[in-house]
């Protein structure tokens, strides 16, 4: 079964960096596709970025290419999630979330996923 804990979340000042982890006890974690998500209070869960099994191929939101920076150890089972130039809109619950195989139509849509952590927070002050 594909438990994720995700890492790393706190409060930042704008233009600060973050880096977050999501730790995965799933059996086989290299078959699973992988992606970040966040939730501001009163919004929509939006993608953030995603990355394919064989971590070759990224994939991000326009409001963070550039500054953000997903990755994935599949050694280590973790993915990560690398934020610089932190901005004020930045601020939400970060997800982690996972699925297994490919991930058919847009890659940063949250109901293509099939497993999430409890999130971590992400606060960034101006």
């Amino acid at each position: 079964q594909v438990q994720l804990v995700e890492s790393g979340g706190g409060s930042v000042q704008a233009g600060g960096s973050l880096r977050l982890s999501c730790a995965d006890s799933g059996y086989i974690y290299s078959d699973y596709w992988m992606g970040w998500f966040r939730q501001a209070p009163g919004k929509e869960r939006e993608g953030v970025a995603s990355i394919t099994t064989d971590g070759v191929n990224t994939y991000y939101a326009d409001s963070v290419k550039g500054r953000f920076t997903i990755s994935r150890d599949n050694a280590k089972k973790t993915l990560y999630l690398q934020m610089n130039t932190l901005k004020p809109e930045d601020s939400a619950m970060y997800y982690c979330a996972a699925r297994r195989g490919l991930v058919v139509g847009y890659p940063l849509d949250p109901s293509r996923y099939t497993y999430w952590g409890q999130g971590t927070q992400v606060t960034v002050s101006s």
